[in-house]
């Protein structure tokens, strides 16, 4: 494991439209000591093109890797793949489509250093299918623990950062589940580890017409299927916990 080697890994399918400016929003951070997987789940597009045409005419072969599969994975699988072939201190995930300032890594690298924490996330905004940002700062706790994560799903994936000298690789893996994001973080929480909130806007959430996140129904039944079927909560602390998620939900928007 490298000394403050940050491993980055990014699932990518069919993301020809907007995969240089999340590549961009690697390359120009200002913390230079990082490793990069890019993980393609058989994207029908020009998605594999474009990044071996970035990687070859930025001479990044020694930073950037394409992983590429051969069998459907979805996006839980796609990043178990990027984080069994990860050799950092610590791991973070960048989706295809979205973006980081450039101070993210080396702000978030300072903050765990001064927290001696193993699972750290920050703010962040949303932007438009263009990249414009919009919409107001989606503030986080300072400390987040199992119980009040069930009632507060603010952990954004791509603002998460984990120190893999305290806390075990293979607790990060995901489970291949819908909202695999979110159960990931309620199975580390569940072993007694805090995730500690920056609260500072260092990520940006790209919201595409027709996405899955985008789709509030879908996004309803999964949550519910996650208390009754992943965390196995009853009918009542189910009930009271989505109280608090759909509260949440509609304030991080408005």
């Amino acid at each position: 494991m490298n000394n403050g080697l940050v491993s980055i890994v990014i699932p990518v399918y069919n993301a020809s439209n907007y995969i240089i400016d999340t590549l961009n929003s690697v390359v120009n951070q200002t913390y230079t000591n990082w490793e990069l997987f890019l993980v393609d789940d058989m994207s029908t597009d020009e998605s594999v093109a474009i990044i071996k045409d970035y990687i070859k005419n930025n001479n990044l072969d020694n930073k950037i890797t394409l992983l590429e599969t051969d069998v459907k994975l979805t996006a839980a699988g796609a990043r178990n793949k990027g984080i069994a072939a990860a050799n950092g201190h610590y791991l973070c995930y960048l989706d295809a489509d979205d973006f980081w300032d450039e101070y993210k890594l080396q702000k978030q690298v300072n903050f765990m250093e001064k927290k001696q924490c193993a699972f750290s996330f920050t703010a962040y905004m949303f932007a438009n299918e263009l990249g414009k940002v919009k919409g107001k700062k989606v503030t986080v706790p300072r400390v987040l623990d199992y119980k009040h994560s069930l009632r507060n799903t603010i952990i954004w994936t791509c603002t998460v950062m984990f120190d893999l000298t305290k806390i075990d690789k293979e607790l990060i893996y995901m489970p291949l589940v819908k909202s695999e994001d979110t159960a990931s973080w309620w199975k580390i929480l569940k072993h007694g580890y805090k995730a500690h909130g920056l609260n500072e806007v260092l990520s940006y959430y790209r919201r595409n017409p027709g996405s899955l996140s985008s789709n509030k129904f879908e996004g309803i039944r999964r949550i519910w299927n996650l208390y009754r079927n992943v965390e196995h909560l009853g009918i009542l602390e189910s009930c009271f916990n989505f109280i608090g998620y759909a509260f949440h939900a509609v304030w991080k928007r408005i």
